[in-house]
């Protein structure tokens, strides 16, 4: 890993519709000089959730753009190579993946569902902030890591020690 392209990130959610789209407009936003973020889903909805996009504007991070999609948009020829995937979900970090061309590093991160969140708007809200931050912790950690003075296997390996050391501390 020692050019200096963007690299692309794939995250992955079985809807498309809340964690992976928090996900990839936090990467664009904080380290897009460096990544490009992207999202899709094994069985995407058909928008992303409102609470997503509300929560993203109240950032200040752009949402034009953001869309549901599947997976498969990722898998075909001609789809942008991507450097490495993260299922943000427990259901996607199950299921069967495509093959990925060029054989992304992956790891998994995963975020509880805000979207099955039942309650007031305001509880909604909360839920949407608390994975918002999550995600967000983990992109800076990954987003920091010296990519370039790291072998792939070890890059494999931090990226899933973030995702599991800040699980276990309920980050």
């Amino acid at each position: 890993m020692t050019d200096q392209r963007k690299y692309n990130v794939l995250f992955l959610c079985t809807h498309n519709s809340a964690r992976s789209i928090l996900a990839e407009a936090a990467l664009n936003q904080l380290a897009g000089d460096r990544f490009v973020g992207y999202s899709a889903g094994s069985h995407p909805g058909t928008t992303p959730n409102p609470h997503a996009i509300a929560l993203l504007r109240s950032q200040g991070i752009e949402t034009e753009g953001l869309r549901s999609k599947s997976w498969d948009e990722f898998a075909v020829d001609g789809a942008p190579p991507m450097d490495f995937i993260f299922t943000v979900c427990d259901d996607a970090a199950g299921e069967v993946c495509p093959i990925w061309p060029g054989h992304p590093a992956k790891a998994h991160w995963g975020v509880a569902d805000p979207s099955k969140v039942e309650g007031s708007d305001e509880e909604k809200r909360r839920a949407f902030l608390q994975a918002f931050v999550q995600m967000k912790k983990r992109i800076e950690l990954f987003t920091n890591l010296p990519l370039q003075k790291l072998d792939r296997m070890a890059v494999q390996q931090e990226m899933q020690t973030i995702g599991t050391s800040l699980r276990e501390k309920g980050e």
